[in-house]
């Protein structure tokens, strides 16, 4: 399954932004929610970001690699993921507006390409050739 190494460079990637979550509640003493603190904020946010996008973007990818989708593309449109979801996050806690534009953008062009594909892999199901 080629969605196998997405997900896992997703679920890396969700790690990571655990993480600087993780440090900065420690660095300002704060157990439960921001505590005010604008970097916890936006280092919350890049982590609940990540966690609402991902899941059904690796679920329609699956799903299209199921249903018989070339494997190219199932690489190229994981690799569009990733690199949306890293911009996203990137963007996000450094306050690069354009970086987390981009990445956000990247990702709901990814989940809208993503659908129509699926719902024309259902309709045309079995005479789609690639």
């Amino acid at each position: 399954m080629i969605t196998s190494i997405y997900a896992s460079l997703a679920a890396l990637l969700i790690v990571r932004l655990t993480l600087s979550v993780i440090k900065l509640r420690r660095k300002n003493r704060v157990s439960v929610g921001d505590g005010g603190n604008e970097g916890l904020q936006l280092a919350i946010r890049a982590h609940a970001n990540a966690v609402e996008y991902i899941p059904i973007a690796l679920m329609l990818l699956l799903t299209l690699e199921l249903n018989g989708a070339p494997k190219i593309l199932i690489h190229i449109l994981g690799t569009t993921l990733i690199i949306g979801r890293i911009l996203h996050a990137m963007g996000l806690p450094a306050k690069d507006f354009k970086k987390r534009v981009l990445g956000m953008q990247i990702t709901i062009y990814l989940l809208i390409g993503l659908a129509v594909l699926n719902i024309l892999f259902f309709v045309f199901a079995g005479t789609l050739k690639f």
